[in-house]
């Protein structure tokens, strides 16, 4: 089994510069390459990938800038390897990371599967209360971490794998983005190919986001769920109006209060209660247990709004994805 490493980049020179530092201290002992796609950029990191190409085996490719899904797309079809493993440019790869997936496809083969994320400690203080707020079973249920059901797992394109087999058949990512990922798990499905969780298989997301980008990712995520769902519906769930719900629930809990009746209101009290605490002993330290509680807010507000509006649109009215919310489309080529 050959692995072939794709990673999109767009004017990132010293995220590519993180990401093969730590390729290079792989302790996997066979083959394996980098596909970078220079997705367009202005500043290229062409230098960076000189510089480690005497320690790595990387090819190279630049191309008019058509997002993430579409250059990766244009990195596997010129990848060599039969198992192509698939990473956002701002991730650094822990050094078990290559043998850990290549015994978990030895022992038990998948054509698609997908890894958690972690924070390393020298992660800035809101990337960790970010980190916090994505992984965590107290907000996604540790969808995008490690607690999704394994044989069910819907991986995500920072971090996951696909044979070429399932890639040719599939004709890998659709124009959505974000939701390119969950898109193609479902399409994976409907093919009859299956994917897993490999719980061992996890990286570090560095998450290059500040408070207003994290608002603009999770706003997005909220505004693609209903047009997945509207895509497949067999596979929407009553939980994705959660957050939606949880927002909404905010101004009546008080409401409710005022009159005494303070129920609700001591419920979300409590609830923010834990993961301040729970976050403050995970990440052992006060601040990022406080900036947790902003980031659950700010998540919940960014992707329930965004999921409401887009369920109105889409869902009640039938409106045309494409041309209701054209920030989440880009162009085919």
């Amino acid at each position: 089994m050959l692995f072939s490493i794709i990673v999109p980049v767009y004017n990132r020179p010293d995220e590519m510069q993180e990401f093969l530092e730590s390729l290079s201290q792989q302790d996997f002992r066979k083959e394996f390459e980098i596909v970078i796609i220079e997705d367009g950029s202005t500043i290229p990191c062409h230098d960076v990938v000189t510089a480690y190409s005497q320690k790595l085996q990387i090819a190279y490719y630049s191309k008019p800038n058509s997002g993430p899904g579409s250059s990766r797309n244009y990195g596997m079809q010129l990848a060599k390897g039969n198992y192509l493993l698939i990473f956002d440019s701002d991730c650094i790869i822990p050094p078990q990371y290559l043998s850990v997936v290549d015994a978990a496809l030895n022992h038990d083969y998948v054509d698609c599967f997908g890894g958690p994320d972690a924070a390393l400690q020298s992660f800035s203080d809101i990337q960790k209360a970010i980190n916090f707020a994505m992984t965590s079973v107290l907000t996604t249920g540790g969808i995008r971490g490690a607690s999704e059901k394994i044989d069910k797992f819907q991986p995500r394109s920072f971090n996951m794998g696909l044979s070429r087999k399932a890639f040719e058949a599939s004709g890998g990512f659709g124009n959505i983005h974000p939701g390119e990922d969950p898109d193609l798990s479902i399409r994976l499905w409907e093919l009859g190919y299956n994917t897993r969780l490999i719980k061992g298989a996890y990286v570090y997301h560095k998450r290059r986001i500040d408070w207003n980008k994290f608002y603009t990712q999770v706003n997005k995520f909220g505004k693609a769920r209903p047009i997945l769902d509207s895509w497949y519906p067999k596979y929407a769930k009553l939980l994705y109006f959660f957050p939606g719900f949880f927002i909404l629930g905010i101004p009546v809990a008080v409401f409710l209060a005022i009159f005494h009746i303070p129920f609700l209101l001591w419920s979300y009290c409590s609830y923010f209660l834990i993961a301040l605490v729970w976050s403050t002993i995970t990440n052992r330290s006060l601040k990022i247990g406080m900036l947790s509680v902003m980031a659950i807010l700010l998540q919940f507000y960014g992707y329930g709004t965004g999921f409401l509006k887009s369920f109105v649109a889409i869902r009640l009215f039938g409106k045309q994805p494409e041309t209701t919310f054209p920030e989440l489309f880009f162009k085919k080529i």
